[in-house]
């Protein structure tokens, strides 16, 4: 029969091996939702705006997203992904992102903005 202390030190280290995991699963998601949200403005932004920590954007007037939260918190925008946002010049494109779409992209606009 195992001794008792053998069986608290095994019941540590699977605790321990169980938060390790569960702390890498949280990044890995984390890293995924970010991903997502770079593949999303990617496909709907990169015309227009620079969407990488470098680099100018295609279109002069357009800010580079890696800046936005210079002019308001980044999670502010969550609001206007999901009801759409409207830009003060005409040829910006509206567009809407479900709940998912845009937690992405307010993790992958976070992890680019310029300190």
């Amino acid at each position: 029969m195992p001794s008792r202390s053998f069986a608290v030190r095994f019941g540590i280290a699977a605790s321990a091996a169980l938060l390790v995991a569960g702390a890498v699963s949280a990044n890995a998601a984390e890293k995924t939702l970010i991903d997502k949200g770079e593949v999303l403005v990617r496909e709907n932004c990169s015309r227009c705006h620079a969407i990488g920590k470098e680099g100018d954007s295609p279109h002069k007037e357009a800010p580079p997203f890696r800046t936005l939260a210079k002019n308001y918190p980044i999670e502010d925008l969550a609001e206007s992904l999901a009801e759409g946002i409207v830009s003060g010049h005409p040829d910006m494109p509206i567009f809407v992102f479900g709940p998912h779409d845009v937690e992405a992209i307010i993790e992958y606009l976070q992890s680019i903005q310029a300190q």
